[in-house]
């Protein structure tokens, strides 16, 4: 079975979408960084940020 090159293309273009998606998906506040080299996604990172807003409600001026 011959897999044509588009064919290839998309299922690669599909797998890297998805996989942005999901690092997207799983931030409540972050960032995601996509690293493109000669036009192609070559990697993706998350950042994760953690508030403690919450913190200073509970007990004010507190804090940790």
């Amino acid at each position: 079975m011959n897999i044509k090159p588009k064919a290839t293309k998309n299922i690669v273009n599909d797998a890297i979408i998805k996989e942005i998606s999901d690092a997207v998906g799983t931030l409540s506040f972050g960032t995601v960084t996509v690293k493109v080299h000669d036009k192609k996604i070559t990697q993706v990172e998350v950042a994760e940020k953690k508030r403690f807003d919450d913190v200073w409600k509970i007990e004010e001026g507190g804090g940790i």
